[in-house]
């Protein structure tokens, strides 16, 4: 499984997927210029954290523009992988890739501090590595990260079991004390109808050795690199 982490001017955790890639899921990487629309022939395709731009205009509007995510788009619309990490999440609903929109954290206040999530959802190319129900402690780092999307989208998201990721209390459980940013239903990822498209808001990518206070982000970097790859090139 060959990956791609995209470089933007501002990513500033570019370098922390590329290490995990290279040396947790042991698979080979490269780093993807965004002025660039060749994807190098990559299976799956990492949005990372950051500041895009510098966040100007708004999370992700003026990243969504670049060359490269052209490319993305038409890789995702094929069925190839791509996982948009914090402000990669930001960039993947700006693009139209996933619905909703991520908004000032309630309070206005930058959060940086391990969370837990429940996962709901096993079945994607993300978290078959995960089991349904677990709780993993994974950081955040952002000043928007409350997810958002009207009533009917919500409505399609837990109907179609394409919320991926809730906030949760250590033991599982779905709690508003339990959510940093007052996303809508604690949501923390959610999925594209084919499952081959997710976003989230922690950082699976500092925290997937021990050293780092927990290795469970190394589950999400897994499960990908074990997903046969049918599509996407």
């Amino acid at each position: 499984m060959k990956f791609g982490v995209i470089i933007f001017p501002g990513s500033n955790c570019d370098h922390d997927a590329f290490w995990t890639i290279q040396h947790v899921a042991k698979q080979p990487v490269t780093f993807l210029w965004h002025e660039s629309h060749d994807l190098e022939n990559c299976d799956a395709i990492i949005v990372p954290g950051g500041f895009a731009f510098g966040d100007y205009l708004r999370t992700g509007a003026i990243a969504k523009f670049s060359p490269v995510m052209e490319s993305v788009r038409r890789f995702a619309g094929d069925g190839g992988l791509v996982l948009g990490i914090c402000n990669g999440f930001q960039i993947l609903c700006e693009s139209g890739l996933l619905p909703g929109a991520l908004m000032r954290n309630v309070g206005l206040k930058y959060v940086c501090k391990p969370v837990q999530v429940r996962v709901e959802n096993v079945e994607t190319p993300f978290t078959n590595a995960c089991i349904r129900g677990e709780v993993l402690t994974i950081p955040i780092g952002h000043m928007e990260g409350n997810y958002f999307c009207d009533e009917a989208t919500l409505a399609e998201l837990q109907r179609d079991n394409r919320v991926v990721l809730r906030y949760s209390s250590p033991a599982g459980e779905i709690t508003p004390s339990a959510n940093p940013n007052g996303s809508l239903d604690n949501i923390a990822g959610i999925c594209s109808p084919g499952g081959n498209v997710v976003g989230m808001m922690p950082h699976p990518d500092r925290c997937s050795e021990s050293l780092l206070g927990s290795a469970d982000g190394a589950k999400i970097f897994q499960s990908m690199a074990f997903t046969p790859i049918t599509a996407g090139k």
